[in-house]
């Protein structure tokens, strides 16, 4: 079962219910800068790992300015549409609440504060509205980038960078950083489209096992990614099997891995 560090209290927390019931995620971002990219990234692969466990989800977009520049953004890095705020009314019965927002620390996008302020602010802005005993709250580390490197022609490459980070440190992305993740994107999805064509295999069940812990132990993506990177370099798995494992892990990381099977150019 998925847990997530409540940031209220610093506590691992079943992230649903035990029956499954229908979960609310809610994305807080005030501004469409690269924090406000990373808070709705970080809300789509949690929405994408409920779902792969069998959760009902329903997605809510809050606190946006320049809301429609940011959905083009999230559409551009692959992230699926959030419903409105002010569209989704007063809740559908809910059976569990994940507030996913960022916390006010310095950043070169203009951010300000410390980090026990600004999850303060986060805390006292919830319980403005009455919510704050109820859900938990998901904490992410602000995020900027040096100019031009947040390109929107670069969005899976960004994807990747923004991942490869684990969610509670501050990140600062700068082009050594997208020029490889570009370079393991590539390498991924060229072996990717070759061990297609092998016979098909079964991920192993210790792969299988590893990837689930790592996403369900506080949505901890980076270990996801070092699983992959085992399995790339591994000599026992089959080629089919890397297939299989690759294409269960993008369920989750949402990098479009399969995308060149069939091409003759590999992207």
């Amino acid at each position: 079962m998925l847990r997530i560090t409540d940031a209220r209290t610093g506590e691992p927390t079943d992230a649903t219910p035990a029956r499954r019931g229908l979960t609310r995620v809610e994305a807080h971002v005030p501004r469409p800068d690269t924090t406000g990219l990373r808070v709705l990234l970080v809300a789509d692969v949690l929405v994408r790992a409920l779902e792969i466990s069998g959760t009902p989800v329903w997605t809510v977009l809050t606190g946006t300015e320049g809301r429609a520049e940011l959905r083009a953004r999230a559409a551009a890095l692959g992230i699926r549409p959030f419903e409105d705020e002010r569209d989704s009314g007063s809740g559908l019965g809910e059976a569990q609440v994940l507030r996913v927002r960022a916390t006010e620390t310095g950043t070169a996008d203009g951010a300000s504060g410390t980090d026990e302020a600004g999850l303060d602010m986060a805390v006292n802005d919830v319980a403005g509205k009455g919510e704050a005993a109820s859900g938990l709250q998901v904490e992410v580390a602000p995020a900027d980038a040096e100019s031009g490197v947040a390109d929107d022609e670069r969005a899976s490459a960004l994807r990747l960078a923004l991942l490869a980070c684990p969610r509670r440190e501050p990140l600062r992305l700068d082009e050594a950083a997208l020029a490889d993740a570009e370079d393991t994107l590539r390498r991924w999805r060229g072996a990717v489209a070759t061990w297609a064509t092998r016979p098909s295999g079964p991920i192993p069940d210790p792969v299988r096992q590893q990837l689930r812990a790592a996403w369900e132990d506080d949505l901890d993506v980076p270990a996801v990614l070092a699983v992959l990177r085992k399995v790339e370099t591994s000599g026992t798995v089959p080629d089919g099997a890397r297939f299989e494992t690759y294409a269960y892990a993008d369920r989750l990381l949402g990098l479009e891995l399969t995308r060149d099977i069939g091409r003759e150019t590999p992207s």
